[in-house]
């Protein structure tokens, strides 16, 4: 069984990756814009988000190809977020995916219009989807609003102004659900919506995607602490550095590792009455214990 997911992810990661890599190959080339942002958006990683966005299509009764607009998009802006946060203004990191960042290649002024450029093209992305017109506006909405200033960019500010402070759980939880969780409550959102799921789907997958992304961002603060840079593929104890308070200065590793337990059986729970939901439960306790 575990097989069968692993292929079936494996596929969606090609699939996506070969999307992403089209999305600027026609586009006229300024100086080394195109090429800086290509250095991040193609630099692999896990594509989570994406493939939640199809495989929600899949699991709400739709067709995962005609979700791959909204899939890049969502990847689209997630990449210009790491662009920009690994920033000297913002957490300074020289390593990202095993490689050095953005800024480290082509420079602050390169890696803010990168960032700026994959940020604007992502909404063009959505757009192209072969769907229902209502259905492109709603995908537009439900993006834009997690992704800013009422989520994920939010979520960044309140982890600025956190620096140097110890934060409170509540604080810590609220952090959590702008800055990780809003994008990926917004991918699997953008699957159901490609598939004109309904939306008693839709308030499942959001609970769902809630649990998964708040689950995977305690993970992240553990591998913070337990693992190495060479596993990550970034500096591990960023977090410590920079006087972050985490998941595991409030509930130190084994107190973590119940949460992760929890949200994850509470992100299975939400997928009830779903017809198929084998993927997505595969994915969140495949999530739980990753190492990297």
């Amino acid at each position: 069984m575990e097989k069968d997911f692993t292929q079936q992810l494996a596929q969606d990661q090609a699939m996506i990756e070969e999307a992403l890599a089209g999305v600027f190959r026609v586009e006229e080339r300024y100086a080394d814009l195109q090429e800086a942002m290509e250095y991040s958006l193609l630099a692999g990683g896990k594509r989570i988000r994406p493939v939640l966005t199809l495989e929600t299509c899949r699991l709400c009764g739709g067709e995962p190809e005609l979700a791959l607009p909204f899939a890049c998009g969502v990847e689209m802006i997630h990449t210009y977020s790491l662009i920009h946060d690994d920033l000297p203004a913002m957490d300074d990191d020289a390593l990202r995916r095993g490689r050095p960042t953005n800024h480290v290649v082509y420079g602050e002024a390169t890696a803010i219009l990168a960032g700026d450029g994959l940020l604007t093209a992502a909404f063009e992305q959505l757009t192209r989807a072969k769907l229902p017109a209502d259905r492109v506006v709603e995908a537009v909405a439900c993006l834009s609003r997690c992704a800013g200033p009422a989520g994920m960019v939010g979520g960044q500010a309140l982890d600025m102004a956190g620096e140097g402070r110890g934060m409170s759980r509540p604080e810590l939880e609220q952090l959590q659900s702008l800055k990780t969780g809003a994008l990926i409550s917004a991918a699997a959102q953008l699957g159901c919506i490609a598939a004109g799921g309904s939306g008693a789907q839709r308030e499942k997958i959001k609970t769902y995607a809630q649990a998964l992304g708040r689950a995977f961002q305690v993970r992240d603060d553990m591998l913070d602490v337990i693992s190495s840079d060479q596993e990550l593929g970034k500096p591990v104890g960023s977090d410590q550095t920079n006087e972050k308070s985490t998941f595991v200065t409030a509930l130190g590793l084994e107190g973590c590792q119940r949460l992760v337990d929890e949200l994850t059986a509470r992100a299975v729970a939400a997928l009830d009455g779903f017809g198929a939901p084998e993927f997505h439960i595969w994915l969140a306790e495949s999530l739980a214990r990753r190492n990297k």
